[in-house]
C-alpha cells in the first residue's frame, strides 16, 4: 500500500507546484472576482454614471411628459432640453458630450413620433430604453384623446393575475425552483469544466511517464490498478484543493457585494435557503462523475505514446461530457421530459442529468440512488478494464493513436 501513497502524493505535489496549475488558478480566482464584483467594474468605466440625451422638442409640449416616462423606465438616462439646432447637437454628439440626441414631434393624429442619432446605435438597451418611454408617452396622450380617466388607463394595463400551482405532493414552489435553478447551472459549469480538465490532465501524465520510459519501472514495481487509481485520486486531491480556492474567494467576494449584485443574475436566481440534501447530491454527482471520466481519461491515455497524440485519443470523452451538458441545459427549462428522465440513466451523463433533477424536481428517493449505483458499476466496469488495458497499453511505444489498439494492448497483458 505503500507504493500507492509514494504514486498519489508524488502526481498531487509534482502538479501542485507546476506553473501551468499555478497561472490557470490564479486566472481564474481573477475571473471569479470579476464576476462578483461586475457592477464596481461597470461603474468604474462608466465615469459619467448617466447617460446624457439631448432632446429637440419644437413643440415644447412633449419633453416634461416625456422625462417624467423615461425616468419611470430607467433613473440613469439624463435628459436635457436642447435649445440649439439639430446640427449642433449633432455635433456635441460626435465630441462625445451626449450619448446621443432624440428628436420629437408631433404627427397628424396628435401623437408622438421621435428620430434618435448616436455616434453608434450599438446600445440596444438605452435605445429600448428611450423607445419604451416614448411607447409609455404616447399611451398616455391616447387615452386622453378618447376621454380615458387615469384610473381607467390603469386598470387595462393592469398585468393579468396568474398563478402557478403544482398538485404533486411536496413539487418545489417558484421561488425554490429558482433557487435551486441557479444552484443546477453554476454547479453544471463546475462539473463540466473540471471534469474536461482534470481527466485530460490525467491522460496527459500518463502520456508524458510513458514518452519518458519511467513507465517500464513503474510497472514492474506496481500493479496497474493501483498505479492508475493513485493518480487518478492525486488529481482529484489537485482538483479539491483547486475548487476550494475558487468557492472560498468566491463566497468571500460575493457576501462583499451581496447588496450590489441582488438585482443581477444573482437576485433571480437566489442561492439562499438551499436544501442541504441538494448540496449533498452536488457533491457526489461531482465525485463519481470525476472517477468515472478520470478511469477513461486514464486507459486511453496509456495507449498513446506521444503527448502529441493524447487529444486525438481523449476527444470522443471530451464529445461525450459536452452532450451532457447541451442535454442538461436544455432541461433546465423543462426538467421533467421523458429525454431527460431516459437520458440520466446513462453513466456518461448520469453525473450532470440526474443531478439536474434532483435539484430541480422531486423525485423519489430511489430513482437518485438508482443513478449513484448505476454510475459506481460503471466505474468499477472501467477500472477493471481500463486497468487491463492500461497494463498492456504503458508498454505499447510507436505510433498509437488508434482505438484498435485497446485489443493489441489486452493481448499484451494477456501474455505477461
Amino acid at each position: 500500500m505503500n507504493s500507492f501513497w509514494i504514486i498519489l502524493f508524488h502526481t498531487y505535489l509534482n502538479k501542485l507546484k507546476t506553473k501551468s496549475f499555478l497561472i490557470t488558478t490564479l486566472l481564474t480566482i481573477v475571473i471569479v472576482l470579476a464576476i462578483t464584483n461586475i457592477n464596481n467594474i461597470i461603474d468604474l468605466f462608466d465615469k459619467n454614471g448617466k447617460e446624457r440625451i439631448a432632446v429637440i422638442d419644437p413643440s415644447g409640449q412633449l419633453y416634461e411628459p416625456y422625462k417624467q416616462q423615461v425616468k419611470s423606465v430607467n433613473k440613469e438616462i439624463q435628459l436635457t432640453f436642447f435649445k440649439d439646432s439639430e446640427e449642433q447637437a449633432e455635433i456635441l454628439v460626435k465630441k462625445g458630450e451626449y450619448a446621443g440626441v432624440i428628436q420629437l414631434n408631433v404627427n397628424k393624429r396628435n401623437l408622438p413620433e421621435a428620430t434618435y442619432k448616436a455616434k453608434s446605435i450599438a446600445d440596444s438597451s438605452l435605445y429600448n430604453d428611450l423607445q419604451i418611454g416614448l411607447q409609455q408617452l404616447k399611451t398616455t396622450l391616447a387615452a386622453s384623446q378618447i376621454n380615458l380617466a387615469p384610473d381607467q388607463l390603469r386598470k387595462l394595463y393592469d398585468p393579468v393575475s396568474f398563478k402557478k400551482i403544482a398538485l404533486e405532493k411536496n413539487a418545489k414552489t417558484e421561488e425554490e425552483l429558482n433557487q435551486a435553478r441557479g444552484l443546477v447551472y453554476v454547479l453544471l459549469f463546475v462539473i463540466y469544466f473540471a471534469v474536461i480538465m482534470y481527466a485530460n490532465m490525467i491522460a496527459m501524465e500518463v502520456a508524458t511517464e510513458k514518452s519518458s520510459r519511467v513507465m517500464e519501472i513503474l510497472i514492474s514495481s506496481v500493479s496497474p490498478i493501483k498505479q492508475m487509481f493513485a493518480k487518478i485520486v492525486g488529481i482529484g486531491l489537485l482538483s479539491l484543493t483547486q475548487l476550494a480556492a475558487f468557492l472560498l474567494v468566491g463566497y468571500y467576494s460575493f457576501m462583499r457585494n451581496m447588496e450590489s449584485l441582488k438585482d443581477g443574475f444573482f437576485g433571480v436566481y437566489g442561492f439562499g435557503g438551499i436544501p442541504a440534501g441538494t448540496i449533498v447530491y452536488a457533491v457526489i454527482f461531482f465525485i463519481l462523475g470525476y472517477f468515472l471520466y478520470a478511469t477513461l481519461a486514464a486507459f486511453l491515455g496509456s495507449l498513446v505514446s506521444r503527448i502529441e497524440d493524447v487529444q486525438q485519443m481523449i476527444t470522443p470523452m471530451t464529445l461525450l461530457v459536452v452532450a451532457g451538458f447541451m442535454i442538461a441545459m436544455f432541461g433546465l427549462g423543462k426538467p421533467d421530459a421523458p429525454f431527460i428522465t431516459a437520458t440520466s440513466y446513462i453513466p456518461f451523463f448520469t453525473p450532470m442529468i440526474m443531478f439536474l433533477r434532483v435539484g430541480m424536481l422531486t423525485i423519489p428517493a430511489w430513482e437518485a440512488i438508482l443513478g449513484i449505483i448505476i454510475l459506481v458499476a460503471a466505474i468499477s466496469i472501467l477500472a477493471i478494464f481500463g486497468a487491463r488495458v492500461y497494463r498492456g497499453g504503458v508498454l505499447m511505444y510507436g505510433k498509437s493513436n488508434s482505438y484498435k489498439d485497446i485489443k493489441k494492448a489486452l493481448q499484451l497483458t494477456k501474455k505477461e
